[in-house]
């Protein structure tokens, strides 16, 4: 599968500057699925330090900035109750994406980006979600606390989120639907002189975008 990933998408440097471009702009709270759509519909890919493997790609320029008016009742409630006590959060955001925000706790351990077993339930609740709704794309942002170097701590934030990007794609989601970014320090939530904020900024967010309404898409 990791073969196949990587023969249907290139890595482009430029890609990634493009994404992390259109996602400095978006704060801490907006999902930066707006960039998928910088290469106007090629579709893109990064493959950042560590040997990660597979090419993930962006999804086409038309879905930039998605739709508005989708409903996310049913999916949100579904994407809570799977993941219910695992400290995931899962919240509608104001550009119309709905964010799932999943705490380092369950996702990795210190300086990995080897997936942890407490982090099933919660991918696959998202990649059952992604094959039931073919409108929906996903993008995936990895954040560290500022611990180490900002250098270490962006290859390590985009390795979790290929990581991530990589489970979803590897259990039958197109990656031509997904994209995967590190924000490395870059975007803290919470105040990093602490113990308890440094554990709020290690996280893994998950944004899903509709790019029609249900059944639109062929």
């Amino acid at each position: 599968m990791k073969m196949k990933l990587l023969t249907r998408l290139s890595a482009f440097a430029v890609a990634g500057a493009l994404v992390a471009g259109c996602a400095s702009q978006q704060g801490t709270n907006t999902a930066v699925g707006t960039g998928v759509g910088a290469a106007t519909g090629a579709g893109i890919g990064a493959i950042f330090g560590g040997g990660k493997g597979a090419a993930i790609g962006a999804a086409t320029g038309a879905a930039v900035g998605g739709i508005t008016g989708y409903n996310w009742q049913a999916i949100r409630n579904k994407i809570s109750g799977d993941s219910k006590g695992t400290g995931t959060q899962v919240t509608e955001q104001q550009d119309g994406s709905l964010k799932v925000n999943i705490p380092n706790s369950i996702s990795f351990d210190t300086n990995s980006y080897a997936i942890k077993p407490s982090f099933d339930p919660v991918l696959n609740s998202v990649t059952q979600t992604l094959q039931q709704h073919p409108e929906l794309i996903a993008s995936v942002v990895g954040h560290t606390d500022n611990t180490g170097t900002a250098a270490y701590n962006q290859t390590l934030s985009q390795n979790r989120a290929q990581s991530v990007a990589s489970y979803i794609a590897s259990h039958g989601v197109p990656a031509q639907r997904l994209s995967a970014q590190g924000m490395g320090q870059n975007q803290p939530i919470a105040d990093n002189s602490t113990e308890a904020g440094r554990a709020q900024n290690r996280r893994v967010e998950i944004y899903l975008r509709a790019t029609a309404q249900p059944g639109q898409v062929q």
